[in-house]
């Protein structure tokens, strides 16, 4: 008797970003982004207690511009400190959608690799193998740099009025990197992946051809066709990078 495979938790997109480029992809609830709390990432001061406060502003804060009825008044212009914060969680909220795969990857035993229907299911796997190499190779890299900064910037910067920003910015990014890496690592050596092709997916690489503005709806119609409410603002922020 065949055992039935085992459902998936995650489903990852391999994304056409240009003729032969892509970039791995996936959607999750916004708060789970903000569950950090498994056995090896707790007790361990105040780096991940600032990472955690950091996630969760940056959530809040894309959720009050989602829901709020006015935008802001181009003409007051807010002192320093506010533009600075509002700068840094700008950030925050960008690394959030860029790293959200790598962090949901340390949890998964098995996960669902979507990849564009002129592709094949083995060359999607390699095709993502390699992008959670270059990840892995890079996060490590930034975590040694980012470590480093926050290490220094916050006894350097203890003098500055109120929360020190920037040390928490680069405490957030060192934490971030630590749990994107072994997010990379771990799709490498842990996950077993299966593979799904999509047809939708195989039409993005004829549409990323397209004049910008004309190209714009085809994406939220591929978009909506996955059930991705991100991809559309995902894949013209990594198409945007190949220019």
């Amino acid at each position: 008797m065949t055992r039935p495979e085992p459902e998936t938790a995650i489903d990852v997109y391999v994304v056409p970003i240009g003729p032969t480029s892509y970039e791995l992809y996936c959607e999750s609830d916004e708060d789970e982004d903000e569950d950090f709390r498994d056995g090896d990432d707790t007790g361990r001061g105040g780096f991940y207690e600032r990472f955690r406060r950091m996630v969760a502003e940056a959530q809040q804060e894309r959720r009050a511009r989602r829901l709020a009825a006015l935008p802001a008044d181009p003409g007051v212009r807010p002192s320093w400190p506010i533009r600075l914060r509002n700068a840094i969680i700008g950030r925050v909220a960008e690394a959030l959608a860029e790293w959200r795969l790598l962090w949901h990857l340390r949890k998964q035993t098995v996960a669902t690799l979507v990849h564009p229907d002129d592709l094949s299911g083995d060359r999607a796997l390699t095709v993502a193998r390699s992008s959670l190499q270059r990840d892995a190779d890079r996060h490590r890299r930034r975590l040694i740099i980012s470590a480093a900064a926050a290490a220094v910037l916050g006894p350097l910067l203890f003098f500055v009025p109120g929360p020190n920003l920037i040390a928490y910015y680069f405490s957030f990014l060192a934490v971030g990197h630590l749990l994107a890496w072994r997010g990379a690592r771990h799709g490498l050596a842990e996950v077993d992946w299966r593979t799904r092709p999509s047809a939708p997916l195989g039409e993005l690489r004829g549409i990323l051809s397209l004049d910008p503005a004309e190209r714009a709806g085809h994406i939220r119609d591929v978009a909506a066709r996955l059930g991705l409410d991100h991809l559309a603002a995902f894949v013209e922020r990594m198409a945007a990078r190949l220019r």
